[in-house]
C-alpha cells in the first residue's frame, strides 16, 4: 500500500513538474512515464549482451567510473543493465559508428535518461538537425572565435593573479567555475551584476540530466525546470527590452547570418540557454580536471613547461583522460547491430564517451595521461553529425589557462583530496585544493 502511495506522489509530482516546463514555449515534451518506470526490469540478455550491474547513475561509481570502465572492456562489445533497461556502449570504434548512424540511433528523443524532444540541433537528426546547426553555426566560426580570444585571455590573466595572490585556493571556485560562466555571459551580453543568477540557474539547469524515481529526485528535477524556466523569462524580457543582439554577441552574429529571418525569439532564446548550461559546466569540468591532472604528474607538467608548442596536444589529451562529458543516452529507431549483438527497436542506449577515451584498442596506457601523445580520435566532444559546436570555445578557455600557468607558474601541488562530482553524466572536480608555486 505504502509503495502505491509512494508511486502515485512521484507520478503527480512529475507531472507538475513536466507542466512547469510549458511556459517554454511548448518546446519541451517529455515521455514522464517511461522515464520514472524504474521497477520495471526490461529485457534479460537475450540479445545477445552481456549482462552487468554498471550504472552511472549510482554516486560512487559516478565519482569514481575506471574501475568499471575496465570492466566493460574486458568483456564483450555491448553490455546490457537489466535494472535500467539500457544497453551500454564502451569501445571507440562502436561509440563512433553509433553517434554517425543516425538512421538507427537517434537523438531525437532525447539524450538522457528522460526522453524528451525540443527544437535544438543536439536533439534533432537528419534534415532538421542540418537545418538547426547551420543556423547556429556561425556564432561558433573562426572570426567569433578570434573575436572572443582577447576576452578569454583577459580572463585568463586576472584568474591565475588571483589564485597566485591567494597562495592556497579551491581552484574550482577561484577558476573552474567563473572562468566559462563570465565568458559566456560576456559573449551573450549579459552584464556582471547579473552573473550570480546565471551560475545558479545554470547549476540547478544542468539537474534536468538527472531525473530520479524518487520524491526528493523529481523535486529537484522540478528545480531544475524552474530554473529553466527563469531564464527563459530573463531572455524573453530582455529581447522586448531589444537586448542582448548588438553586433557584438553571440545572438546577434546568428541574427545576421540570418539572411531569410527564419531565427525566431524563441529559437534564439532556446540556443541561449543551451550555451549557458552545456557550455558552462562541461569547460569548468574540463579546467578543474586539467589542475588535478597536472597537480598529480608533475613531470607532465614540467614537459609542457619546457615545450610550450605541446599546450593545443596536452590540451586534447586532457580532454581524453577526464571527458568532461561521461556518457550520453540515444534510442534506437530500428533494430541494432553491433558484432553479434542486435540491440532492439525502441531501446535506450547509454553511449559511454569516459569509457570509449580509455579503450585499451585504441590508445596505449589509456589510463596515463601523456601530455604529448596524440589522441585527436577521442570523442570528448562527441563525433559526426553532433560533433560539439561549442568546442573551439572550451579549448580556446584551456589552453588560455594553460598559457598562463606555464608562463608563471612552476608547480601546481595538490593541498589535500579531489573531491568529485556524482552526476551521472557530467564529471569533474567539485572541490580541488591547490597551492601554485610562483616562477
Amino acid at each position: 500500500m505504502m509503495e502505491r502511495k509512494t508511486t502515485a506522489s512521484i507520478r503527480k509530482t512529475a507531472q507538475k513538474a513536466t507542466e512547469a516546463l510549458q511556459p517554454v514555449g511548448n518546446a519541451v515534451r517529455m515521455n514522464v512515464t517511461a522515464a520514472i518506470r524504474t521497477r520495471r526490469r526490461g529485457y534479460d540478455g537475450w540479445t545477445g549482451a552481456i549482462n552487468t550491474d554498471y550504472d552511472p547513475q549510482n554516486p560512487i561509481t559516478a565519482a569514481h567510473p575506471f574501475d568499471a570502465y575496465r570492466a566493460l572492456h574486458r568483456g564483450g562489445r555491448v553490455h546490457y543493465n537489466p535494472r535500467r533497461a539500457t544497453f551500454i556502449v564502451s569501445r571507440l570504434d562502436d561509440v563512433r559508428a553509433a553517434l554517425r548512424d543516425t538512421d538507427q540511433v537517434t537523438s531525437s528523443q532525447g539524450v538522457t535518461r528522460l526522453r524528451f524532444s525540443a527544437p535544438l540541433a543536439v536533439l534533432t537528426d537528419d534534415d532538421e538537425h542540418t537545418r538547426l546547426r547551420r543556423q547556429v553555426q556561425p556564432g561558433f566560426s573562426r572570426g567569433a572565435m578570434k573575436s572572443w580570444q582577447a576576452m578569454t585571455e583577459k580572463l585568463a590573466t586576472e584568474l591565475v593573479t588571483d589564485m597566485l595572490n591567494a597562495a592556497e585556493c579551491d581552484v574550482v571556485q577561484r577558476l573552474a567555475i567563473p572562468m566559462p560562466i563570465r565568458l559566456i555571459a560576456q559573449i551573450l551580453g549579459v552584464p556582471d551584476t547579473e552573473l550570480s543568477d546565471f551560475r545558479r540557474w545554470s547549476e540547478r539547469g544542468v539537474g534536468v540530466m538527472e531525473l530520479r524515481p524518487t520524491p526528493s529526485g523529481v523535486v529537484d528535477a522540478a528545480k531544475s525546470m524552474a530554473a529553466m524556466i527563469a531564464l527563459q523569462r530573463y531572455f524573453r524580457t530582455h529581447f522586448a527590452a531589444g537586448k542582448l543582439k548588438g553586433s557584438d554577441t553571440v545572438l546577434g552574429r546568428l541574427l545576421e547570418h540570418n539572411t531569410d529571418g527564419s531565427l525566431t525569439d524563441r529559437q534564439l532564446m532556446l540556443i541561449a540557454i543551451h550555451l549557458l548550461i552545456a557550455g558552462n559546466e562541461t569547460t569548468t569540468n574540463l579546467l578543474g580536471g586539467m589542475f588535478d591532472t597536472l597537480a598529480r604528474h608533475p613531470d607532465q607538467y614540467e614537459l609542457i613547461r619546457a615545450n610550450p608548442d605541446l599546450i593545443p596536444i596536452a590540451v586534447e589529451e586532457q580532454l581524453r583522460i577526464t571527458t568532461p562529458i561521461q556518457n550520453l543516452y540515444r534510442y534506437t529507431r530500428a533494430d541494432y547491430r553491433i558484432g553479434e549483438v542486435t540491440i532492439p527497436n525502441g531501446s535506450r542506449v547509454l553511449l559511454s564517451f569516459g569509457a570509449a577515451n580509455r579503450d585499451p584498442a585504441a590508445f596505449e596506457d589509456p589510463d596515463m595521461y601523456r601530455a604529448d601523445r596524440d589522441p585527436r580520435k577521442h570523442i570528448a566532444f562527441g563525433y559526426g553529425a553532433h560533433m560539439c559546436l561549442g568546442a573551439p570555445l572550451a579549448r580556446m578557455e584551456a589552453q588560455a589557462v594553460l598559457n598562463e600557468l606555464v608562463a608563471r607558474v612552476s608547480r601546481i601541488s595538490p593541498d589535500g583530496p579531489t573531491r568529485w562530482s556524482s552526476h551521472s553524466s557530467l564529471r569533474g572536480p567539485t572541490h580541488l585544493p591547490i597551492r601554485l608555486t610562483p616562477v
